[in-house]
């Protein structure tokens, strides 16, 4: 009988455990048949694959499509409400009770989701998403999905932070470009550490950097911070010793993201003085 359902008579049993179990227990194995208590025993003691960086290997890039999904669908809402440009763009003082020096630490990392107005809004997000659908998947492959998501999120909030600093703290500012070139920076430093040619995003980051100059209207700020952080949360991911990987890897992350918070503190500071 078989072991799992005592009722149903059965002939063959577990090549690992001897167990008798009938065919709705038994999983195909390289030798015979095993039951499954056997393959989710054997399972658990198996480790996840990871990634050159240490990342958790997937085939899929669902936070690439995800982030894409979610500009799409922001952008749309905002052509259907066009106040929300003005409650999430980045701006340092917009008015009493308006702006990142008033508190609005937020703007830091929402205007980085929605675009510009008008035509230049249609061809910012347009891309924007063309080049995260070139670039993003790679990444999101080699870095893992964690390590993935906080390169994004933190080169979008240091592009912003760039912005706070050198900008008229007056002037708002839309668009995810300081988490794109974050990713471009992310790029570079992954196929330097794996020895591949870097001559074409090398093209890629130093054309976009003349247009981010000499096109009006373009927050180069945002690009260069942007840049800038992704650059060194990248090689702090790539370059980290095996040893303590994920520890080393949580370490930077958190010690870049302190750092934006104080110069936001420090920015404050400057303009409230």
């Amino acid at each position: 009988m078989c072991f799992r359902h005592p009722g149903r008579e059965t002939w063959v049993s577990c090549v690992r455990c001897g167990r008798p179990a009938c065919p709705d227990c038994l999983r195909q194995a390289s030798v015979g048949q095993q039951c499954v208590e056997c393959v989710r025993g054997a399972s658990r003691g198996t480790r996840a694959a990871r990634t050159a960086f240490g990342g958790r290997l997937s085939a899929t890039a669902t936070v690439t499509w995800s982030i894409i999904g979610l500009n799409v669908l922001l952008y749309l809402i905002q052509l259907a409400y066009p106040p929300l440009a003005q409650d999430w763009w980045m701006v340092g003082y917009g008015g009493p009770n308006q702006g990142v020096l008033d508190g609005q630490w937020y703007r830091l990392i929402t205007a980085a989701f929605l675009p510009g107005a008008g035509s230049y809004g249609i061809m910012d997000i347009l891309f924007n998403m063309w080049a995260l659908f070139v670039v993003g998947p790679n990444l999101e492959r080699v870095l893992g999905k964690s390590r993935y998501i906080a390169l994004y999120l933190l080169s979008a909030v240091g592009g912003n932070v760039l912005y706070y600093f050198l900008a008229d703290p007056v002037q708002p500012a839309l668009g995810a470009s300081g988490a794109i070139f974050g990713l471009f920076a992310g790029l570079f430093i992954v196929a330097r550490r794996l020895r591949l040619n870097i001559g074409g995003i090398a093209t890629v980051i130093i054309v976009n950097l003349v247009f981010s100059f000499v096109i009006a209207r373009i927050a180069w700020q945002a690009h260069v911070g942007g840049l800038i952080v992704g650059a060194l949360l990248t090689a702090a991911y790539v370059y980290a010793p095996r040893k303590n990987r994920t520890a080393l890897h949580v370490a930077a992350t958190v010690v870049v993201f302190v750092l934006l918070a104080a110069a936001v503190v420090i920015r404050n500071g400057q303009l409230t003085g």
